[in-house]
């Protein structure tokens, strides 16, 4: 009779789980609260297209040997990449829920009764063996409640997917930065060095022509004061390049070689990065990791209100099990000592304090909070976007001017280095121009990284780099 009874209960259980889902409220994207189209600013480039992968983006193939390290050997992407394999395990604990449990059982007992307990001809002794195959408490999912914790898991391991995508964009970009920041405080070292040996000189022919009569000690003295401040910012630099090559280093998760490092006079080169286009619609922000995620984190708690609706319902448990028992184990499997049951079992809600109206509250508030987390999150991005465009709107004219400004102040040093060996100008006037033309030339740097700087957050605000 059992093996009739099980196959009519498991075909009943998969017709009844297929409304699994009637109860969840049917997903909708909530609005973006964002004008349709991101700012340009007036800046047009020529790309006729978006491209987010960065193996094109970066056009510098040392940098891009750097990115591969550190996508291979980074700890935080490796603790985003095994989350995902959490998530993964915990989607595979929900789906067992919807299929029955069955276990194969043996057991053996053994008994021996007191004597003055013991009826006369009876044997103090007794054995018994059993052995059965069965399933115990399997839950029909009437209801979709088990279906709908099966989506909100699967969710769940979405967006830890996403996540992991997104902790890999931040690190492309923070390589980058790191990269490019390297590049630019080694520009800065040279400078710095060549300075030093430029005021070195000076301060020989300064201190030469106070021997002969020519000039003060006033002129000497400020003459080493050059050499001295750069000597202060020759060594600043070079221990901010070594830590910058340990940051480098941390960020890749593995030795750099030489090969990999970026060379002196970096940004004066080729292009390192591809320039992004702008006139984009805001549209392409859903595509940013960190934005699905929160999408997939919504469309859990959308399955987590039909599994707290489904509690308000019926729920039919099965136990069964078939087998054989003796208290003799070679007479186990001989006719007539076959066992067999089954125990359905009906459980209907009446009266439990509020606390599945709470549940649903919970699951319902926890929906509304996902909701305005996510028009918050695309928001942000929105700002993050439009921020960096407008960075970028007036980077080239930055560039410019700081470009002339150099010349300009290098024309002027030049001038007033003539004048001052003709006798014309005191050496404070040199000096000056020495000075502007130092810090002219630091600020150039300076604005060629945030030229660079500027494209990766570009890049990264966007949501490049996942793949």
């Amino acid at each position: 009779m059992i093996a009739r009874m099980l196959p009519l209960a498991l075909a009943a259980a998969l017709v009844t789980t297929g409304c699994s889902s009637l109860l969840a409220p049917d997903y909708h994207r909530p609005q973006a609260p964002v004008p349709a189209a991101l700012p340009d600013y007036g800046h047009r480039t020529d790309a006729e297209r978006l491209e987010l992968d960065w193996r094109a983006f970066i056009l510098d193939a040392r940098l891009r040997q750097v990115v591969e390290t550190a996508l291979a050997n980074n700890r935080d992407l490796r603790i985003a990449a095994l989350n995902i394999d959490k998530a993964r395990a915990q989607y595979g604990i929900s789906r067992a829920d919807l299929l029955p449990s069955i276990n194969a059982t043996a057991t053996g007992t053994h008994s021996q009764t007191a004597q003055d307990l013991t009826s006369a001809g009876t044997p103090r002794i007794t054995h018994g063996y059993s052995a059965g195959l069965g399933f115990s408490a399997w839950e029909i999912d009437l209801f979709g409640k088990l279906q709908n914790q099966k989506d909100a898991a699967w969710e769940t391991f979405l967006q830890s997917a996403e996540t992991r995508n997104a902790t890999q964009i931040s690190l492309v970009a923070e390589v980058v930065n790191a990269w490019l920041t390297l590049a630019a405080d080694q520009d800065r070292l040279k400078l710095a060095e060549d300075t030093l040996a430029n005021q070195q000189t000076s301060y020989a022919l300064i201190a030469g022509r106070f021997h002969f009569g020519i000039g003060s000690q006033l002129d000497v003295s400020q003459a080493q004061t050059t050499v001295d401040s750069a000597r202060v910012d020759a060594a600043g630099y070079r221990s901010q390049v070594e830590q910058d090559r340990n940051a480098l280093a941390l960020l890749a998760g593995a030795p750099l070689t030489d090969s990999m490092l970026p060379p002196t006079g970096l940004f004066d080169d080729a292009p390192v990065l591809t320039e992004l286009p702008s006139g984009l619609s805001s549209e392409v922000l859903l595509a940013r990791p960190d934005l699905r995620a929160d999408e997939h984190a919504l469309k859990a708690a959308n399955a987590n209100i039909g599994a707290a609706r489904a509690a308000f319902f019926p729920s039919i448990t099965l136990t069964a099990s078939v087998g054989s028992a003796s208290n003799d184990m070679s007479r186990l499997f001989k006719g007539g000592n076959g066992t067999w049951n089954f125990v359905p079992q009906l459980n209907l809600p009446i009266f439990n304090g509020g606390a599945l109206m709470a549940s649903l509250d919970v699951a319902k508030v926890s929906r509304d909070i996902n909701v305005a987390q996510y028009q918050k999150d695309i928001q942000t991005a929105f700002r993050e976007t439009a921020d960096a465009l407008a960075v970028r709107a007036n980077m080239d004219e930055q560039l410019a001017a700081q470009q002339h400004l150099a010349a300009a102040s290098a024309n002027s040093y030049q001038l007033s280095d003539a004048r001052y060996k003709a006798g014309i100008d005191g050496y404070l006037t040199l000096l000056d121009s020495q000075r502007s033309l130092y810090a002219a030339e630091q600020k150039l740097i300076t604005v060629k990284l945030a030229q660079q700087a500027n494209r990766v957050t570009l890049f990264k605000v966007l949501g490049g780099g996942a793949s």
